[in-house]
C-alpha cells in the first residue's frame, strides 16, 4: 500500500537504432502518438571503458523543469535494451516515458551489451574472480550523468537527473545518488534489496551462492568471472512468479519473446556457444549474495532526491523488509513514497497492463513530475 514516507525481433531492434536520428530540442511539440527517436551514444567511463547509451525522445520535444531527463539501469543479468526498450507493444518503458515528455537514457553498466567488457570475460569463466562490482558500476553511471546533464542543459539548467534502477540496478543507483545527491533530482528504487535482512528465500545463507567452505563469502569459485544465459533461462524465474498455469494472462507472449531474442542479440559471442547464449558478469551476483545475507552497500541516510520505492507483491528478489528500512533510513530525501504494486510480478513493466504495468507506469510517471 502506498505510504508518504519465438525469435522474432533480432532485426527489428536494429531497424529501430539505425532508424533514429539525433536532434536539437526546440519548443514544439510532437502530435499524440508520435514515435520516439532513438539514437545511440557512447561515453568514456574509466579509461578504456565505453559505455553504450540508448537516447529515446519525442522528435520535437518541448523542454520542461517538470520532466528531468531519466536514466534507466538494468538488473544483475540482461542489460539495458533488452530490459527497457523492446519493439514490441508493451515492451518499451523507455518509449513510454519519453511520451510522457521526458528524455530517456538507457545504459549498459560495463560487462554488458553494447558496453566494453572486461579481458575475463573473453577467458573461461573459472579463470579469474567475479568482475564488475557495485564501484566499477557507479563510475559508469557518472560518466554517464555527466553526458545526460551535458545534453539536457537548455532544458535543464539545474543539471540533475532522474535515475530508475531495476533489482541491482537499484542498488547501483542508490550508491551513485548517495555519493552524488546534488546531481539526482528523483531516484525510482525498483524490486531493489538494500540489506535490510540477513535471511532470502533463493540467494542466502546455505544456497548456492554461499561458498560451503567459509559461510557468510560468495561462492565465486562456483561462478567465476561470469556467468552465461540461454534465451530459456530467463523465463522460469518469470513463469515462477505468475500464480496461473496460463502465464499469456499475466505476459503477452510476444514481449517475452522480444526480451528473449534481445537478450541473446546483446552479446555478438552468443551464437558460438550452444545453445545461444549471452555473458554477464557474476559481480552483481556478489554484490546481491551480501545484500541478501544482511549487508548494506550505500546509505540511504545520504540521498537528497525525491525517492520512490517500488516492490512488486509477488517479487522473488526484495524482500518486505527492503522498502520498510528504506523508507526508515531516507531521512534526507527531499520527499519519500513506498509502493506496493499489487498483483504484480519482479517484471511489472513488462507485464500486462492489468497485471502490474499501468499501475507502475501510473507511479512512476506521476512521480517525475513531482518536486
Amino acid at each position: 500500500m502506498p505510504t508518504g514516507r519465438p525469435t522474432v525481433v533480432g532485426a527489428a531492434i536494429a531497424a529501430l537504432v539505425l532508424g533514429g536520428t539525433a536532434a536539437s530540442a526546440n519548443t514544439l511539440a510532437d502530435p499524440p502518438g508520435a514515435d520516439p527517436v532513438r539514437s545511440q551514444l557512447q561515453v568514456t567511463s574509466d579509461p578504456g571503458v565505453r559505455i553504450a547509451v540508448r537516447e529515446v525522445r519525442l522528435r520535437n520535444p518541448r523542454p520542461s523543469p517538470t520532466r528531468p531527463p531519466v536514466l534507466l539501469l538494468h538488473g544483475a543479468r540482461v542489460p539495458g535494451p533488452a530490459s527497457f526498450d523492446l519493439p514490441v507493444p508493451g515492451g518499451s518503458l523507455a518509449a513510454d516515458l519519453a511520451a510522457a515528455g521526458h528524455r530517456v537514457y538507457v545504459m549498459d553498466a560495463r560487462g554488458y551489451g553494447g558496453s566494453t567488457r572486461p579481458a575475463e570475460l573473453s577467458e573461461p569463466p573459472q579463470a579469474n574472480p567475479p568482475t564488475v562490482r557495485s564501484d566499477e558500476v557507479v563510475r559508469d553511471v557518472a560518466a554517464v550523468v555527466d553526458m545526460i546533464s551535458a545534453r539536457n542543459r537548455a532544458g535543464n539548467p539545474s543539471g540533475r537527473v532522474a535515475l530508475l534502477g531495476w533489482a541491482t540496478g537499484g542498488h547501483w543507483l542508490g550508491q551513485y545518488a548517495a555519493a552524488n545527491p546534488a546531481r539526482v533530482s528523483h531516484l525510482v528504487l525498483y524490486n531493489s534489496l538494500y540489506g535490510a535482512s540477513d535471511t532470502h528465500p533463493t540467494m542466502g545463507r546455505g544456497s548456492g551462492y554461499e561458498d560451503p567452505n567459509r559461510p557468510g563469502r560468495f561462492n565465486a569459485a562456483n561462478f567465476g568471472a561470469y556467468r552465461t544465459s540461454t534465451a530459456a533461462s530467463l523465463l522460469p524465474s518469470w513463469d515462477g512468479s505468475i500464480p496461473t498455469p496460463d502465464k499469456s494472462v499475466w505476459r503477452d507472449p510476444v514481449v517475452a519473446a522480444a526480451y528473449q531474442q534481445a537478450a541473446l542479440d546483446s552479446d555478438r559471442t552468443s551464437s558460438s556457444r550452444e545453445p545461444a547464449s549471452f555473458r554477464a558478469p557474476s559481480g552483481a551476483l556478489e554484490d546481491s549474495f551480501y545484500l541478501a545475507t544482511g549487508r548494506q552497500l550505500w546509505d540511504a541516510s545520504l540521498v537528497t532526491a525525491h525517492t520512490l520505492v517500488l516492490r512488486s507483491e509477488y517479487d522473488f528478489w526484495s524482500r518486505p523488509e527492503d522498502p520498510a528500512t528504506l523508507v526508515e533510513h531516507l531521512v534526507h530525501a527531499r520527499s519519500v513514497r513506498s509502493v506496493q504494486l499489487a498483483g504484480a510480478t519482479h517484471y511489472a513493466h513488462l507485464d500486462r497492463g492489468d497485471h502490474g504495468r499501468d499501475q507502475f507506469l501510473a507511479e512512476v510517471t506521476r512521480f517525475l513530475r513531482s518536486g
